[in-house]
């Protein structure tokens, strides 16, 4: 058994092997590169309400749809890999992480056939999302409400 000098030494020698910590730099491109997707995503907004005869409803729903369609096109070509890797949280956050994850555990498991494979696994990482989603919704709306009917009455 190591006495606690032993341990604090241990502790003392594995710090020079380890890695050093950037939060600023990568909280930095974090913050740029989520910021840069969330941007294209409002111009895109505003195209599809210029040029289109959308209103700001329609024209939201088109821009996420297009943001998740390009995600997956981007994970399928390899592309969002390096995105993910210099910008890490930052390319997560929005909702094209959300479409990354699906299509990569679709692409990783397509060798085993539409049902069994893509249709079993794709939502093996984002299925904690939706759930956590659906409970969280399902509170704020219970509160809301629960809320609503103290101020009425």
């Amino acid at each position: 058994m190591q006495t606690e000098e032993e341990k604090k030494q241990y502790q003392k020698n594995i710090t020079l092997y380890q890695p050093k910590k950037h939060v600023l730099k990568n909280g930095l491109k974090a913050f740029i590169i989520g910021g840069l997707i969330c941007m294209f995503g409002q111009w895109l907004s505003k195209v599809y309400m210029t040029y289109l005869p959308f209103t700001e409803e329609e024209a939201m729903s088109s821009m996420l749809a297009t943001l998740i369609l390009l995600a997956a096109l981007a994970t399928g070509f390899g592309v969002y890999d390096r995105l993910g890797q210099f910008a890490g949280a930052g390319s997560l956050v929005p909702v094209t992480g959300f479409s990354n994850a699906m299509t990569s555990s679709a692409l990783e498991h397509k060798s085993e056939g539409l049902v069994f494979g893509i249709g079993a696994n794709m939502f093996k990482l984002t299925g904690a999302v939706i759930a956590f989603g659906v409970v969280s919704a399902y509170v704020v709306a219970l509160t809301r409400l629960l809320v609503s009917m103290l101020i009425n009455s």
